[in-house]
């Protein structure tokens, strides 16, 4: 395209013509299937701005480039809203009297009350409430108003009654400038069809005013839900329902209840399982099944290939044709439906749960379980790749990649990277190159332990750490009972040298008394009967009591037993003669333990 072609064109639309637009489908939408992120008084805020005739910003929608068809003939493209999806259901569920999907996944209407007798400051819009309902003088939902059956008649004589204060004619001018919101002039910036994912983003991120990046997965979701050949709505459903379903399954009496078009296809009996389904490892949104369904179908990492793609675009030619549309739908589809399969996702969290990784907290990234969950299904359709390999391969492939974070500088472009590289010289070659440079004796000696000195107790190292615990089944400290695993969601993180007693010995500064070298998960017993204790103090109390078999501190009354507790604890030997001074030689001690144990555990698998 020559640079100074115009790639847009702006257009005022009123309110009314905007909505329609929606409801006839000839702007697809898909948002309106999932949580809306507005709180009420947003949409309170939009409604009173244009009562007021305040601009609200402009929408902005992109024209599907036209397809070749198989005939020869040209398809027109669909338009696809690319922001201002809020904005518009915000007035499609205010005026409309839609209701819309709440961050519980339940459809609620969000009804705004009006004031017609409002003067001055007074409020005159408010989010719908029981008093609104008790009131005389609020309207307690506009959308009434807004019905094509709307009796203004009947209404104002009603209204008057309640309201002495009010003449019919002073209503009736109220009620039509609300009314007249429908006519209210909407800015749209329509983007010509010729511009591709990345001028599109670009476009996007220059006019919009908080400087966000687009996200290519609702470009594709809305590629998805404009597409009315090849089956696109209904998938674009069975991807939505199963985010929904994965984080509650209840919503399935919901699902079966009211789209029966939905539960009459392919799909519903590929995700009926989720309704007794409540593992919380990986609650995946669309972000991730269109990136894991993507990757392992088409071998590639960025998803505005996929964007590209669904239009039907020709990489080496650089038109957009009908076969390489349908080609795309119907590879992306595969690919939903091998995601949604019940055995092997069910077999994928298992492997990582089985690895240690057992509770949402511990995992730093959603694009590293992304691609571990790609490989689970890449390595299990490779008919000639041992069945028994997948697991460990996999379990491996996830730790790597956290350790040494694979996947988060540009993630896509690793992907991408990863994949081609997969698919040239086959996993097993290529998994043994990237052990070889990234996993050295240097890593687990020197880089790792350095990256153990940190206080983040989120931290990927740290995490792995106890993920190594949970995987050895390691008691927690001090305990001859009670798991680390039992401890993740209820124990408590007791710091070995106790905060107030390195404080009181002139170690005040919270990035040294917290490091994660002086955490250890404990039993809330133990962790109550340590106290502000020294830890020479509290560890030598252990260490009497395995001969006196009476309980001081924790649990255990055997020698042998507390020193194994001690090991898997990764507690120095000699911790029951430092003192305060000795707090750093016990945190770089206690370094290299840890990463010796995240090494033996890797390496485990």
């Amino acid at each position: 395209m020559n640079n100074t072609t115009e790639k847009y064109s702006v257009t005022q639309y009123t309110v009314n013509s905007v909505l329609s637009f929606i409801d006839s489908g000839d702007i697809a939408i898909p948002e309106i299937q999932r949580p809306f992120v507005w709180k009420g008084r947003q949409v309170r805020d939009l409604i009173d701005s244009l009562y007021n005739g305040y601009p609200t910003g402009y929408l902005i929608i992109w024209q599907n480039p036209d397809v070749k068809l198989k005939n020869g003939e040209s398809s027109v493209g669909k338009k696809i809203l690319i922001d201002g999806q809020q904005r518009v259901t915000a007035l499609m569920t205010s005026i409309g009297g839609h209701p819309v999907l709440n961050e519980n996944y339940e459809l609620k209407q969000i009804a705004i009350a009006f004031n017609p007798l409002a003067k001055g400051e007074e409020e005159r819009f408010a989010v719908r409430t029981p008093a609104h309902d008790k009131s005389s003088f609020w309207i307690p939902d506009i959308s009434v108003l807004f019905r094509t059956d709307f009796d203004s008649f009947g209404f104002i004589s009603e209204y008057t009654a309640k309201n002495p204060g009010i003449t019919p004619q002073e209503l009736n001018q109220a009620l039509n400038r609300l009314l007249n919101i429908r006519n209210c002039q909407l800015g749209v910036i329509t983007l010509v069809p010729q511009l591709d994912i990345s001028e599109v983003t670009e476009i996007f991120v220059r006019i919009n005013s908080q400087g966000k990046r687009l996200n290519e997965a609702d470009f594709a979701m809305s590629k998805i839900a404009a597409d009315e050949r090849f089956g696109g709505n209904m998938l674009r459903k069975a991807i939505d329902y199963f985010c929904h379903l994965a984080v509650d399954p209840a919503f399935y009496g919901q699902l079966s209840s009211k789209d029966h078009e939905f539960m009459a296809s392919e799909y519903a009996d590929k995700l009926k399982w989720l309704k007794d389904d409540y593992e919380n490892i990986y609650d995946p949104d669309y972000n991730d099944m269109l990136r894991v369904s993507f990757m392992h179908q088409f071998g590639r990492g960025k998803l505005g290939d996929l964007v590209s793609l669904l239009s039907g675009r020709d990489f080496i030619e650089r038109t957009f044709k009908e076969e390489i549309a349908q080609e795309s739908f119907e590879k992306l589809t595969a690919g939903v439906i091998n995601f949604m399969n019940k055995y092997t996702f069910e077999q994928f969290v298992l492997a990582i749960k089985s690895a240690g990784f057992i509770n949402p907290k511990q995992l730093n990234s959603k694009m590293t379980l992304d691609f571990a969950y790609t490989l689970y299904l890449l390595l299990n359709s490779d008919k000639e790749f041992p069945k028994v390999e997948i697991k460990p391969c996999v379990q491996k492939w996830f730790i790597l990649s956290t350790l040494t974070g694979r996947y988060i500088g540009s993630p896509e472009s690793q992907m991408d990277r990863d994949l081609r590289a997969i698919a040239a010289k086959g996993f097993m070659a290529f998994f043994k190159e990237v052990e070889e440079a990234e996993l050295s004796d240097t890593f687990w000696e020197v880089g790792l332990v350095q990256n153990l000195e940190t206080s983040a107790i989120s931290s990927p190292y740290f995490n792995t750490f106890i993920a190594a615990q949970v995987h050895g089944s390691d008691r927690s400290l001090l305990s001859n009972s009670a798991k680390v695993a039992d401890l993740l969601s209820a124990g408590d993180v007791h710091h070995i040298f106790p905060k107030e007693f390195l404080k009181k010995n002139g170690i005040d500064d919270k990035s040294m008394y917290n490091q994660v070298a002086n955490y250890a998960y404990l039993d809330t017993g133990v962790n109550i009967s340590i106290g502000k204790q020294a830890p020479q103090d509290y560890f030598t109390a252990a260490l009497n009591q395995c001969a006196t078999k009476e309980l001081k501190v924790g649990t255990i009354t055997e020698n042998a037993a507390l020193r194994e507790n001690l090991a898997v604890n990764c507690i120095p030997a000699d911790i029951f003669t430092m003192t305060a001074a000795d707090y750093e030689k016990f945190l770089k001690e206690r370094r290299i333990l840890m990463a010796k144990k995240i090494k033996e555990y890797y390496n485990s698998l």
